[in-house]
This record gives C-alpha cells, sequence and structure tokens, in this order.
C-alpha cells in the first residue's frame, strides 16, 4: 500500500512539473504615455421621492449615501470625481424655480474622501427632479481635457421638467463628440423611468441598470467609476458605401458610423496571404425600436462570392446588438503575392415607429483586425485549443506510460505474490 501510495505522488509529480514546464508567460507591453486624469461626476437626484422606504427596509436617500461612502472610499488615485445634486436646494412648488435646483455638491478633481463623504451627509430630500437641466451642467463640470469622461446618473424618477427632454439634452451632448459617456441607474422598475434612462445611456454609449438593493447600488456605481479608469481607445470616424466598389479600405483599429433603416453599409479591407481578418460590429439601438430585430456582418470577395458571414437577432430592447466573423488567407509560396480585397457588409433589420425620426441612421461601431495567420498557436485556438494541444498530447503520453509502469508494477507483485 505504501508502494503504490509513492508511485501515485511520482506521477502527480510529473505531470504537475510537465504541465509548469509547458506554461509561456505572457509579456504585457506597458504603455508609458501618460494619460489625462480620467473624470467622473456623479449626479444624484435628491427629490423627494428618495424618502420612500422601499429599498432593504430603508430610505433610498439612505441607500444612495451608503453606496455613495463605500465608492468613495473605493475610488482609485488617479480617478478626478465630483458629485453634483438635483432637486436638493429648492422645496417649494414653483415649477421654474425647481427646474433650476442643481448644484455641484463637490468639484471634479481631486479626491478628498473626507470632504466628500460630509458633503454627501448633510442632503436631505427636497424637491424636483431637473435631470435634463443637471445632465447640461455637469457636462460643462466635465468640459476640456483628453481623458475619459464619465457621467454616472442615480435617480428614481421621471424628469419633471419637461419639454426640455433629457434624451435630447443626452443626444446634444453625444453630437458635440466630446466622447462623455452617461450611465444611468433606476432606483424604481417601473417603465417609464426605465425607458427614459435607458435613452439618455443608449444615447452616449453607456448603460442603464435597474438596481433595488442598496450592495447592488453600491456595486454598480463601484464598476463604473473603476471603468473610467481602464485604458479607452478612441473609435475614428467613416462613412462607410453603398456598394464595395466605392468603400473606404479600412487598417486594423476601432471605427464608427450610422446605418439607416434597411440600409446596407460596405467597407474594404486588404488581407495578405499567411494573415487573418478578425471583424465584429456592433448597432445601437438609440431611439425606440420595434421588437424582433437582427445585424448582419458579410465577408465577400471583390466579384462578390460571399467568404463569411457572422449574424445575431434578438427581441425587445437591448443597450446594443453585435456579430463578428474570421477569414483567415492561405499562406502562399509566393513573398511577392499581392494581398486581397475583402469586402465587409454590414446590415441591420432595426424598424422604427412611424413616429420615431428615422435620421440618422442608428450608430454602429466596428473593429477590423488584420493579424499573422492562424499557424501560430498563440494566435488562434486550434479547434478552440491552442497551446493546450502541446498540453493534452503531454498528457496522454504521460497516462499511457504511467499505465503502463502501473500495470507491469501490479503484474510484478502478483507474481511475488504466488511465489511466496
Amino acid at each position: 500500500m505504501i508502494r503504490r501510495q509513492r508511485l501515485a505522488v511520482g506521477v502527480c509529480a510529473l505531470l504537475a512539473a510537465l504541465t509548469a514546464g509547458l506554461t509561456f508567460p505572457t509579456a504585457a507591453a506597458a504603455d508609458e504615455t501618460e494619460q489625462a486624469a480620467p473624470k467622473v461626476e456623479l449626479v444624484l437626484d435628491v427629490s423627494g421621492s428618495m424618502r420612500t422606504r422601499d429599498i432593504d427596509g430603508g430610505t433610498r436617500m439612505a441607500a444612495a449615501k451608503q453606496a455613495f461612502d463605500d465608492v468613495l472610499d473605493a475610488t482609485p488615485q488617479d480617478v478626478e470625481l465630483g458629485i453634483r445634486t438635483l432637486g436638493a436646494n429648492y422645496p417649494g412648488n414653483d415649477r421654474k424655480e425647481g427646474c433650476k435646483d442643481t448644484a455641484q455638491l463637490y468639484p471634479v478633481g481631486p479626491l478628498d474622501r473626507t470632504d466628500a463623504k460630509t458633503a454627501v451627509a448633510t442632503l436631505q430630500p427636497t424637491g424636483w427632479t431637473p435631470i435634463g437641466p443637471a445632465l447640461l451642467k455637469a457636462a460643462g463640470d466635465l468640459d476640456g481635457g483628453s481623458g475619459t469622461r464619465r457621467i454616472v446618473l442615480i435617480s428614481d424618477g421621471e424628469d419633471t421638467c419637461q419639454p426640455l427632454d433629457p434624451c435630447e439634452v443626452a443626444r446634444e451632448i453625444a453630437a458635440k463628440g466630446i466622447g462623455l459617456t452617461i450611465d444611468t441607474l433606476g432606483l424604481v422598475p417601473d417603465s417609464k423611468t426605465r425607458d427614459q434612462l435607458s435613452c439618455i445611456a443608449d444615447a452616449t454609449g453607456g448603460t442603464y441598470t435597474s438596481v433595488q438593493h442598496k450592495e447592488e447600488l453600491t456595486d454598480r456605481v463601484g464598476q463604473l467609476v473603476h471603468r473610467a479608469a481602464d485604458p479607452v481607445v478612441t473609435p475614428v470616424a467613416t462613412s462607410g458605401a453603398g456598394q464595395c466598389t466605392g468603400a473606404p479600405t479600412l487598417k486594423s483599429g476601432l471605427y464608427t458610423d450610422r446605418a439607416a433603416f434597411g440600409q446596407q453599409r460596405w467597407y474594404k479591407v486588404d488581407v495578405k496571404p499567411g494573415q487573418e481578418l478578425r471583424a465584429s460590429v456592433s448597432v445601437a439601438d438609440d431611439r425606440a425600436v420595434n421588437p424582433s430585430y437582427g445585424v448582419l456582418l458579410r465577408a465577400v470577395t471583390a466579384k462578390g462570392r460571399e467568404i463569411v458571414r457572422g449574424e445575431a437577432a434578438g427581441t425587445g430592447r437591448t443597450d446594443m446588438i453585435s456579430t463578428g466573423l474570421r477569414y483567415p488567407k492561405p499562406s502562399s509560396d509566393d513573398d511577392n503575392a499581392p494581398a486581397e480585397t475583402v469586402c465587409l457588409e454590414v446590415a441591420h433589420s432595426f424598424s422604427a415607429p412611424a413616429s420615431v425620426k428615422s435620421t440618422p441612421g442608428l450608430p454602429l461601431e466596428l473593429t477590423v483586425d488584420v493579424v499573422s495567420g492562424p499557424d501560430q498557436a498563440h494566435d488562434v485556438a486550434s479547434f478552440g485549443l491552442g497551446r493546450g494541444w502541446w498540453l493534452l498530447g503531454t498528457l496522454v503520453l504521460v497516462g499511457f506510460l504511467a499505465g503502463v509502469l502501473w500495470g507491469w508494477l501490479s503484474r510484478w507483485r502478483v507474481a511475488i505474490w504466488r511465489t511466496n
């Protein structure tokens, strides 16, 4: 029994050593370029409805304060953070005055956690819900600089200051091209609040989240603040053509465009022998659309023959719908073999109700990556295994040898037992 345990331990050690020997660390290149500090402004609804006690037995305001305290403690050092309120100061019934009620509670800049927490602790649910005016002011608070800029809006209801539609305000902010993203969190799961907050987020490429518990609120706000510190790739605006012949030629990168309802957009990519084209597209529904829709991404030759396609379908309201494709071009013995022009077609089947504007087209984001061909195991997984083929083969061989050795030892032990 002792000998059998020792043998098992030896086989496990051998497997562990081989596995460790086949693990190749990948070195990551550090980007030493200095980036402008990311900026985030938390915009908090402090209207009278925030007194409602429906979040884990406490008020919505108490849940928001707890979330802010936790997030302020965990905010990365390199993030410049500010806090703006709406509906925090005017308790009266004058709508005109109530719709002016937005103020910067803590200026955007290096964070002093004690000062920021003290400012939040003084808030009491008070007045109206001027979301549109607050977003305009918040965009001004974050104006200037080239770093990431993000607004995180927490609200429990619809804007009460129409006709200044906050969704139109968000679209105006997006149209300025300043790269500002608005994420929204709704504390009440009713359809009107969800639709308005979703529209605000969609207009700037942000996200909408419905939260009904304190932990959910804390986690989501924390995620969004940390996301601002992540490196950001700025997409390049392009304009696809109605057919491949007049399409722009794209290199590896991230691109943005707009595709009208029922419209195809064409782009071209040059792929050399031994290279692989990887492309993906996302189309966002930045306005009300009919249910049931899809997106199509096709790679075809210059003569119109389809090479490969990617497609996806959806129903109901989602932030966006995405699909992708890969096309490896075989290697050539001719070092001077020309590159192949691959035509990429993007089409979607979104449709809008008659009351919704059809222009401009829906925003799309196209990612193009041309890499070395799949003969390199670290680039493309072989049947989903990549370097795992080497590990799998080694484990099979080691298992076979271990089985032979175990069988031989077992027969030897039986022979000794019979002799005795």
